[in-house]
């Protein structure tokens, strides 16, 4: 077989890091980058307003998405993606992705507490303030009920962070 890229992908509660992990990451492995939020930005900038929006709109990058990486996984590319990973069945679509083109992987798992998750949020609105409106409490607290911890039985190559990746 030829020589396929990696895939490296994130796991962790909302404000656990992901993003500032996935540019850490792509950096040190020669990887390219490829970031949910910049694509639903470029092509949806304005139709994501709630919860369920972005579920629809990023649903539907996906198979573009999927097909884009494994492209680039077959040349060899290292492919750093800071999608979600954050339950078994949006985990299930990366080991998809990966096993399809015989790539080796790495889930990032980012565990940190709601408190630390909560303090980073706060700070991302100072940083970010075009996020205010979906870097709330509430909204943490509404995307955390469905965040599954990764488990052994999904065969998947994971990498444990405790703490922040500031």
């Amino acid at each position: 077989m030829k020589n396929q890229g990696k895939l490296f992908f994130f796991c962790g509660k909302m404000g656990a890091g992901k993003s500032t992990r996935s540019r850490i990451v792509a950096a040190e492995n020669g990887a390219a980058l490829i970031s949910e939020d910049d694509w639903l930005s470029a092509h949806y900038p304005a139709q994501i307003q709630t919860f369920d929006d972005y579920i629809k709109f990023s649903n539907l990058i996906k198979p573009f998405v999927k097909k884009h990486v494994q492209h680039l996984l077959n040349l060899g590319v290292n492919v750093v993606m800071d999608f979600p990973a954050n339950t078994v069945k949006q985990r299930a679509w990366f080991k998809m992705l990966y096993s399809e083109v015989g790539s080796e992987h790495e889930l990032w798992y980012l565990d940190l507490s709601d408190e630390q998750c909560l303090s980073q949020i706060a700070q991302r609105r100072i940083e970010q303030p075009e996020r205010a409106h979906f870097d709330t409490e509430a909204v943490f607290h509404h995307v955390t009920q469905y965040f599954e911890v990764p488990a052994g039985d999904e065969n998947l190559n994971i990498i444990k962070v405790i703490g922040s990746a500031k």
